[in-house]
Protein backbone atom coordinates (compact mmCIF):
# COMPACT_ATOMS: atom_id res chain seq x y z
CA UNK A 1 0.00 0.00 0.00
CA UNK A 2 1.52 3.18 -0.96
CA UNK A 3 0.47 5.17 2.68
CA UNK A 4 2.73 2.46 3.86
CA UNK A 5 5.59 3.31 1.66
CA UNK A 6 5.63 6.60 2.49
CA UNK A 7 5.88 6.04 6.21
CA UNK A 8 8.60 3.39 5.80
CA UNK A 9 10.74 5.75 3.52
CA UNK A 10 9.97 8.61 5.92
CA UNK A 11 10.66 6.89 9.73
CA UNK A 12 13.70 5.63 7.77
CA UNK A 13 15.55 8.64 6.60
CA UNK A 14 14.44 10.27 9.83
CA UNK A 15 16.61 7.81 12.24
CA UNK A 16 19.28 7.92 9.58
CA UNK A 17 19.70 11.99 9.79
CA UNK A 18 19.40 11.69 13.35
CA UNK A 19 22.63 9.38 13.13
CA UNK A 20 20.88 5.59 14.26
CA UNK A 21 22.94 2.73 13.86
CA UNK A 22 22.17 1.57 10.33
CA UNK A 23 20.41 -1.73 12.33
CA UNK A 24 18.66 0.08 15.30
CA UNK A 25 17.17 2.09 12.24
CA UNK A 26 16.05 -0.58 10.12
CA UNK A 27 14.90 -2.50 13.08
CA UNK A 28 12.44 0.00 14.15
CA UNK A 29 11.32 0.78 10.84
CA UNK A 30 10.09 -2.34 10.58
CA UNK A 31 8.37 -2.36 13.81
CA UNK A 32 6.89 0.83 12.89
CA UNK A 33 5.84 -1.28 9.63
CA UNK A 34 4.04 -4.08 11.99
CA UNK A 35 2.44 -1.96 14.46
CA UNK A 36 0.94 0.08 11.98
CA UNK A 37 0.45 -1.98 8.90
CA UNK A 38 -0.27 -5.43 9.60
CA UNK A 39 -2.25 -7.73 11.24
CA UNK A 40 1.07 -9.95 12.89
CA UNK A 41 1.23 -9.74 16.08
CA UNK A 42 4.35 -7.77 17.86
CA UNK A 43 5.20 -11.13 19.81
CA UNK A 44 6.13 -12.85 16.09
CA UNK A 45 9.09 -9.80 15.69
CA UNK A 46 11.35 -11.54 17.67
CA UNK A 47 10.60 -15.17 15.90
CA UNK A 48 11.04 -13.48 12.98
CA UNK A 49 14.37 -11.87 13.55
CA UNK A 50 15.12 -15.33 15.39
CA UNK A 51 14.33 -16.75 12.41
CA UNK A 52 16.74 -14.89 9.98
CA UNK A 53 19.82 -15.91 11.69
CA UNK A 54 18.61 -19.60 12.34
CA UNK A 55 20.74 -20.70 9.17
CA UNK A 56 23.36 -22.71 8.80
CA UNK A 57 25.46 -20.68 5.97
CA UNK A 58 25.48 -17.78 8.17
CA UNK A 59 26.94 -19.84 11.13
CA UNK A 60 30.81 -19.60 8.93
CA UNK A 61 30.16 -15.84 9.92
CA UNK A 62 31.42 -16.09 13.46
CA UNK A 63 33.21 -18.53 12.54
CA UNK A 64 35.70 -16.97 10.30
CA UNK A 65 35.51 -13.95 12.56
CA UNK A 66 37.19 -16.42 15.36
CA UNK A 67 39.87 -17.89 13.00
CA UNK A 68 41.12 -14.21 12.06
CA UNK A 69 41.31 -13.10 15.66
CA UNK A 70 43.77 -16.86 16.26
CA UNK A 71 45.48 -15.50 13.18
CA UNK A 72 46.56 -11.90 14.56
CA UNK A 73 47.06 -13.04 17.50
CA UNK A 74 48.83 -16.16 17.63
CA UNK A 75 51.76 -15.37 14.79
CA UNK A 76 50.24 -16.41 11.69
CA UNK A 77 50.13 -13.05 10.02
CA UNK A 78 53.37 -12.10 11.17
CA UNK A 79 55.23 -15.63 9.90
CA UNK A 80 53.42 -14.38 5.90
CA UNK A 81 54.33 -10.45 6.19
CA UNK A 82 57.84 -11.80 7.24
CA UNK A 83 57.98 -14.50 4.24
CA UNK A 84 56.96 -12.09 1.90
CA UNK A 85 59.86 -9.83 3.09
CA UNK A 86 62.11 -12.61 2.71
CA UNK A 87 61.34 -13.08 -0.54
CA UNK A 88 60.94 -9.42 -2.01
CA UNK A 89 61.96 -7.21 0.84
CA UNK A 90 65.41 -6.47 -0.67
CA UNK A 91 63.72 -5.32 -3.94
CA UNK A 92 62.60 -1.46 -4.87
CA UNK A 93 58.86 -2.04 -3.75
CA UNK A 94 59.45 -4.79 -2.43
CA UNK A 95 58.07 -3.96 0.96
CA UNK A 96 54.83 -2.82 -0.79
CA UNK A 97 54.79 -5.78 -2.86
CA UNK A 98 54.58 -7.79 0.83
CA UNK A 99 51.98 -5.68 1.80
CA UNK A 100 49.58 -6.55 -0.71
CA UNK A 101 50.68 -10.06 -0.83
CA UNK A 102 50.19 -10.05 2.56
CA UNK A 103 46.62 -8.90 2.39
CA UNK A 104 45.54 -11.79 -0.31
CA UNK A 105 46.82 -14.30 1.72
CA UNK A 106 45.01 -13.06 4.85
CA UNK A 107 41.94 -12.23 2.80
CA UNK A 108 41.71 -15.75 1.48
CA UNK A 109 41.31 -17.26 5.17
CA UNK A 110 39.60 -14.14 7.40
CA UNK A 111 36.48 -12.95 5.02
CA UNK A 112 36.70 -9.79 6.76
CA UNK A 113 37.95 -6.61 5.52
CA UNK A 114 38.96 -4.81 9.05
CA UNK A 115 40.46 -7.76 10.21
CA UNK A 116 43.20 -7.87 7.37
CA UNK A 117 43.44 -3.99 7.52
CA UNK A 118 44.59 -4.71 11.43
CA UNK A 119 46.57 -8.12 10.90
CA UNK A 120 48.50 -7.33 7.95
CA UNK A 121 48.82 -3.06 8.96
CA UNK A 122 49.62 -3.68 12.75
CA UNK A 123 53.07 -5.12 11.08
CA UNK A 124 53.53 -3.77 7.46
CA UNK A 125 52.98 -0.26 8.06
CA UNK A 126 56.06 0.29 11.03
CA UNK A 127 57.82 -2.03 8.65
CA UNK A 128 57.18 0.11 5.48
CA UNK A 129 58.09 3.24 7.32
CA UNK A 130 61.75 1.92 8.78
CA UNK A 131 62.28 0.47 5.40
CA UNK A 132 61.55 4.08 3.62
CA UNK A 133 58.16 4.58 2.76
CA UNK A 134 56.19 7.73 3.57
CA UNK A 135 53.61 7.04 6.31
CA UNK A 136 50.84 8.19 3.96
CA UNK A 137 51.92 5.50 1.52
CA UNK A 138 51.97 2.93 4.00
CA UNK A 139 48.76 3.35 5.62
CA UNK A 140 46.55 3.79 2.32
CA UNK A 141 48.26 1.02 0.65
CA UNK A 142 46.88 -1.37 3.85
CA UNK A 143 43.81 0.22 4.07
CA UNK A 144 43.05 -0.59 0.35
CA UNK A 145 44.62 -3.66 -0.17
CA UNK A 146 42.73 -4.77 3.09
CA UNK A 147 39.20 -4.38 1.26
CA UNK A 148 40.38 -7.36 -0.47
CA UNK A 149 39.17 -9.21 2.37
CA UNK A 150 35.25 -8.86 1.31
CA UNK A 151 35.73 -9.76 -1.62
CA UNK A 152 38.25 -13.07 -2.15
CA UNK A 153 36.55 -16.24 -0.99
CA UNK A 154 35.62 -16.66 1.85
CA UNK A 155 33.75 -13.68 2.14
CA UNK A 156 31.30 -12.57 4.49
CA UNK A 157 29.73 -10.29 2.30
CA UNK A 158 29.38 -12.60 -0.60
CA UNK A 159 28.02 -15.35 2.15
CA UNK A 160 25.14 -12.42 2.86
CA UNK A 161 24.71 -12.04 -0.65
CA UNK A 162 24.06 -15.85 -0.98
CA UNK A 163 21.62 -15.54 1.92
CA UNK A 164 19.48 -12.38 0.48
CA UNK A 165 18.98 -13.59 -2.92
CA UNK A 166 19.40 -17.39 -2.47
CA UNK A 167 22.57 -17.97 -5.08
CA UNK A 168 24.45 -20.98 -3.93
CA UNK A 169 27.71 -19.71 -1.80
CA UNK A 170 29.88 -22.08 -3.37
CA UNK A 171 29.45 -20.71 -6.63
CA UNK A 172 29.91 -16.96 -5.26
CA UNK A 173 32.82 -18.04 -4.09
CA UNK A 174 34.74 -19.67 -6.80
CA UNK A 175 33.33 -15.76 -9.18
CA UNK A 176 35.36 -14.03 -6.59
CA UNK A 177 39.04 -15.66 -7.01
CA UNK A 178 39.57 -13.74 -9.96
CA UNK A 179 38.11 -10.86 -9.87
CA UNK A 180 40.17 -10.93 -6.25
CA UNK A 181 43.41 -11.79 -7.92
CA UNK A 182 42.96 -9.02 -10.77
CA UNK A 183 41.87 -6.42 -8.28
CA UNK A 184 45.23 -7.89 -5.86
CA UNK A 185 47.68 -7.80 -9.20
CA UNK A 186 46.90 -4.37 -10.03
CA UNK A 187 47.38 -2.69 -6.78
CA UNK A 188 50.54 -4.83 -6.65
CA UNK A 189 51.49 -2.79 -10.19
CA UNK A 190 50.27 0.50 -8.66
CA UNK A 191 52.49 0.28 -5.83
CA UNK A 192 55.68 -1.18 -7.88
CA UNK A 193 55.67 1.91 -10.08
CA UNK A 194 54.93 4.44 -7.56
CA UNK A 195 57.89 2.85 -5.35
CA UNK A 196 60.02 3.49 -8.23
CA UNK A 197 59.25 6.75 -10.00
CA UNK A 198 59.60 8.10 -6.33
CA UNK A 199 62.31 6.30 -4.73
CA UNK A 200 60.51 4.44 -1.74
CA UNK A 201 62.05 1.79 -0.13
CA UNK A 202 65.76 0.35 -0.20
CA UNK A 203 66.80 -2.09 -2.96
CA UNK A 204 70.33 -3.29 -3.33
CA UNK A 205 72.85 -6.31 -2.14
CA UNK A 206 72.40 -4.74 1.77
CA UNK A 207 69.14 -5.35 1.91
CA UNK A 208 68.95 -9.59 0.62
CA UNK A 209 68.46 -12.54 2.56
CA UNK A 210 70.57 -15.26 2.17
CA UNK A 211 69.20 -18.48 0.34
CA UNK A 212 69.25 -19.90 4.24
CA UNK A 213 67.53 -17.23 5.54
CA UNK A 214 64.91 -17.33 3.18
CA UNK A 215 64.53 -21.05 3.96
CA UNK A 216 64.23 -20.14 7.24
CA UNK A 217 61.81 -17.81 6.56
CA UNK A 218 59.73 -20.55 4.37
CA UNK A 219 59.64 -23.25 6.91
CA UNK A 220 58.19 -21.10 9.19
CA UNK A 221 55.72 -19.84 7.15
CA UNK A 222 54.91 -23.10 5.54
CA UNK A 223 51.73 -24.03 8.23
CA UNK A 224 50.71 -20.36 7.88
CA UNK A 225 50.60 -20.53 3.64
CA UNK A 226 48.87 -23.76 4.17
CA UNK A 227 45.96 -22.60 5.50
CA UNK A 228 44.31 -20.51 2.65
CA UNK A 229 44.91 -24.14 0.32
CA UNK A 230 42.93 -25.94 2.84
CA UNK A 231 40.02 -23.83 3.46
CA UNK A 232 39.73 -23.20 -0.08
CA UNK A 233 40.64 -26.55 -1.33
CA UNK A 234 38.36 -28.35 0.71
CA UNK A 235 35.07 -26.02 -0.26
CA UNK A 236 36.27 -26.37 -4.05
CA UNK A 237 36.93 -29.91 -3.55
CA UNK A 238 33.76 -30.69 -2.28
CA UNK A 239 35.15 -31.96 1.05
CA UNK A 240 33.32 -29.39 3.52
CA UNK A 241 30.77 -27.00 2.83
CA UNK A 242 31.74 -23.29 3.37
CA UNK A 243 30.41 -23.11 7.15
CA UNK A 244 32.72 -25.90 7.61
CA UNK A 245 35.37 -24.58 6.05
CA UNK A 246 35.30 -21.36 8.54
CA UNK A 247 34.97 -24.43 11.71
CA UNK A 248 38.04 -26.10 9.95
CA UNK A 249 40.17 -22.71 9.97
CA UNK A 250 38.96 -22.29 13.69
CA UNK A 251 40.26 -25.44 14.68
CA UNK A 252 43.87 -25.41 12.17
CA UNK A 253 44.54 -22.27 13.46
CA UNK A 254 44.02 -23.44 17.28
CA UNK A 255 46.13 -26.06 16.83
CA UNK A 256 48.94 -23.93 14.91
CA UNK A 257 49.14 -21.14 17.06
CA UNK A 258 48.73 -23.32 20.52
CA UNK A 259 50.70 -26.21 19.72
CA UNK A 260 53.32 -25.19 16.81
CA UNK A 261 53.75 -21.77 16.97
CA UNK A 262 53.00 -21.46 20.72
CA UNK A 263 52.60 -17.53 20.33
CA UNK A 264 49.57 -17.47 22.50
CA UNK A 265 48.18 -18.97 25.35
CA UNK A 266 45.20 -21.29 26.70
CA UNK A 267 44.46 -18.47 29.18
CA UNK A 268 43.82 -15.82 26.23
CA UNK A 269 41.67 -17.38 24.41
CA UNK A 270 38.86 -16.20 26.38
CA UNK A 271 40.01 -12.62 25.74
CA UNK A 272 40.14 -13.46 21.80
CA UNK A 273 36.87 -15.15 22.22
CA UNK A 274 34.99 -12.44 23.64
CA UNK A 275 36.77 -10.31 20.87
CA UNK A 276 35.12 -12.27 18.53
CA UNK A 277 31.72 -12.46 20.31
CA UNK A 278 31.54 -8.79 20.12
CA UNK A 279 32.14 -8.31 16.44
CA UNK A 280 29.70 -11.32 15.86
CA UNK A 281 27.15 -9.79 17.43
CA UNK A 282 27.41 -6.33 15.87
CA UNK A 283 27.25 -8.36 12.40
CA UNK A 284 24.53 -10.74 13.23
CA UNK A 285 22.29 -7.18 14.58
CA UNK A 286 22.65 -5.87 11.55
CA UNK A 287 21.95 -8.96 9.05
CA UNK A 288 19.15 -10.06 11.64
CA UNK A 289 17.38 -6.39 11.21
CA UNK A 290 18.61 -6.41 7.67
CA UNK A 291 16.52 -9.74 6.80
CA UNK A 292 13.54 -8.10 8.81
CA UNK A 293 13.37 -4.89 6.57
CA UNK A 294 13.88 -7.55 3.60
CA UNK A 295 10.44 -8.78 4.38
CA UNK A 296 9.10 -5.55 4.97
CA UNK A 297 10.17 -4.54 1.42
CA UNK A 298 9.03 -7.82 0.13
CA UNK A 299 5.57 -7.42 1.89
CA UNK A 300 4.80 -3.96 0.15
CA UNK A 301 6.11 -5.60 -3.36
CA UNK A 302 8.29 -2.66 -3.28
CA UNK A 303 11.73 -4.85 -5.40
CA UNK A 304 8.57 -5.55 -7.78
CA UNK A 305 7.44 -2.33 -8.19
CA UNK A 306 11.28 -0.71 -8.89
CA UNK A 307 11.75 -3.80 -11.37
CA UNK A 308 8.98 -3.15 -12.85
CA UNK A 309 9.48 0.87 -13.64
CA UNK A 310 13.06 0.25 -14.56
CA UNK A 311 12.19 -2.61 -16.70
CA UNK A 312 10.12 -0.17 -18.51
CA UNK A 313 12.65 2.12 -18.97
CA UNK A 314 14.43 -0.52 -22.11
CA UNK A 315 17.41 0.06 -20.60
CA UNK A 316 20.31 -2.43 -22.30
CA UNK A 317 22.21 -4.43 -19.82
CA UNK A 318 25.81 -2.17 -19.89
CA UNK A 319 23.72 0.86 -19.22
CA UNK A 320 21.84 -0.43 -15.99
CA UNK A 321 24.98 -2.28 -15.36
CA UNK A 322 26.25 1.94 -15.17
CA UNK A 323 23.38 2.75 -13.26
CA UNK A 324 23.77 0.18 -10.14
CA UNK A 325 27.83 1.24 -10.36
CA UNK A 326 26.74 4.70 -10.12
CA UNK A 327 24.31 3.75 -7.51
CA UNK A 328 26.03 1.29 -4.85
CA UNK A 329 29.29 3.85 -5.23
CA UNK A 330 27.11 6.16 -3.59
CA UNK A 331 25.80 3.84 -1.14
CA UNK A 332 28.84 1.96 0.06
CA UNK A 333 30.24 5.67 1.60
CA UNK A 334 27.03 6.20 3.36
CA UNK A 335 25.97 1.81 4.61
CA UNK A 336 27.86 -0.91 6.06
CA UNK A 337 28.30 -3.27 3.75
CA UNK A 338 25.75 -6.22 4.92
CA UNK A 339 23.04 -3.88 5.29
CA UNK A 340 23.33 -2.66 1.99
CA UNK A 341 23.17 -5.85 0.27
CA UNK A 342 20.45 -6.97 2.13
CA UNK A 343 17.90 -3.68 1.64
CA UNK A 344 19.34 -3.18 -2.23
CA UNK A 345 20.38 -6.99 -3.37
CA UNK A 346 16.74 -8.22 -3.60
CA UNK A 347 15.60 -5.42 -5.53
CA UNK A 348 18.22 -4.82 -7.99
CA UNK A 349 19.39 -8.94 -9.10
CA UNK A 350 15.07 -9.44 -10.31
CA UNK A 351 15.75 -6.65 -12.85
CA UNK A 352 19.16 -7.96 -13.35
CA UNK A 353 17.83 -11.33 -14.47
CA UNK A 354 15.22 -10.04 -16.01
CA UNK A 355 17.97 -8.08 -18.78
CA UNK A 356 19.88 -11.16 -19.07
CA UNK A 357 22.63 -10.66 -16.43
CA UNK A 358 23.98 -13.75 -14.98
CA UNK A 359 23.26 -13.83 -10.96
CA UNK A 360 26.69 -14.34 -9.58
CA UNK A 361 28.36 -11.80 -11.85
CA UNK A 362 25.98 -9.65 -10.84
CA UNK A 363 27.07 -10.62 -6.89
CA UNK A 364 30.46 -10.04 -7.53
CA UNK A 365 29.89 -6.27 -9.10
CA UNK A 366 27.66 -5.28 -6.00
CA UNK A 367 30.76 -6.80 -3.65
CA UNK A 368 33.43 -5.06 -5.27
CA UNK A 369 31.64 -1.53 -4.95
CA UNK A 370 30.93 -2.55 -1.51
CA UNK A 371 34.65 -3.35 -1.61
CA UNK A 372 35.40 0.29 -2.80
CA UNK A 373 33.10 2.17 -0.11
CA UNK A 374 35.02 0.81 2.59
CA UNK A 375 37.32 3.06 2.06
CA UNK A 376 35.66 5.80 0.73
CA UNK A 377 34.27 8.64 3.78
CA UNK A 378 32.62 9.43 5.48
CA UNK A 379 31.47 5.60 6.62
CA UNK A 380 34.52 3.48 5.55
CA UNK A 381 35.31 1.45 7.88
CA UNK A 382 39.05 0.21 6.73
CA UNK A 383 39.25 4.47 7.01
CA UNK A 384 38.79 4.35 10.92
CA UNK A 385 40.51 1.15 11.36
CA UNK A 386 43.90 2.67 9.64
CA UNK A 387 43.52 5.66 11.11
CA UNK A 388 43.66 4.33 14.70
CA UNK A 389 46.55 2.10 13.65
CA UNK A 390 48.80 5.45 12.52
CA UNK A 391 47.77 8.10 13.98
CA UNK A 392 46.43 9.88 11.08
CA UNK A 393 43.00 11.56 10.45
CA UNK A 394 40.48 9.44 8.59
CA UNK A 395 40.28 12.26 5.81
CA UNK A 396 44.43 11.92 5.81
CA UNK A 397 44.20 8.36 4.97
CA UNK A 398 41.24 8.44 2.82
CA UNK A 399 43.32 11.46 0.39
CA UNK A 400 46.48 8.66 0.70
CA UNK A 401 44.55 5.95 -0.86
CA UNK A 402 43.30 8.20 -3.42
CA UNK A 403 45.79 6.29 -5.85
CA UNK A 404 44.86 2.99 -5.09
CA UNK A 405 40.80 3.40 -4.52
CA UNK A 406 41.52 4.76 -8.54
CA UNK A 407 43.52 0.86 -9.53
CA UNK A 408 39.90 -0.87 -7.60
CA UNK A 409 37.68 1.19 -9.96
CA UNK A 410 39.62 0.41 -13.05
CA UNK A 411 38.90 -3.39 -11.70
CA UNK A 412 35.69 -2.82 -11.34
CA UNK A 413 34.84 -1.62 -14.62
CA UNK A 414 37.05 -4.65 -16.34
CA UNK A 415 34.79 -7.31 -14.05
CA UNK A 416 31.89 -5.24 -15.05
CA UNK A 417 32.11 -5.20 -18.47
CA UNK A 418 33.53 -8.51 -18.77
CA UNK A 419 31.65 -11.17 -17.33
CA UNK A 420 34.65 -13.91 -17.78
CA UNK A 421 36.22 -12.55 -14.45
CA UNK A 422 33.59 -13.48 -12.29
CA UNK A 423 31.93 -16.52 -14.35
CA UNK A 424 35.15 -18.67 -15.45
CA UNK A 425 35.42 -21.09 -12.74
CA UNK A 426 31.84 -21.04 -11.54
CA UNK A 427 30.05 -24.76 -12.36
CA UNK A 428 33.59 -26.34 -12.41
Amino acid sequence: MLEATFVLIAVLILLLITSAPIAVALGLTSLVYFYYFTLIPMTQVSERLFNALNSFPLMAIPFFILAANIMSRGGISRRLTDFGAAMVGHLRGGMAITTVLACMFFAAVSGSSPATVVAVGALMIPAMMRNGYPKEFSTGLVATSGSLGILIPPSIPLIVFGIATEQNIGDLFLAGILPGILAGVMLLGMAVFVAWRKGYGHAGAGFRMSNADKLKAFRDAILALALPFLVLGGIYSGWFTPTEAAAVAVAYSLVVSLVIYREIKVSQLWEVTLSSVKTSAMVMFIIANGILFTFVLASERIPGSVSETITNWDLQPWQFLILVNILLLFVGCVMETSSAILILAPILLPIAIELGIDPIHFGIIVVMNLEIGMITPPLGLNLFVASGMSGMSVLSVAKAAIPSALVLLTALALVTFVPFFATAFVGL
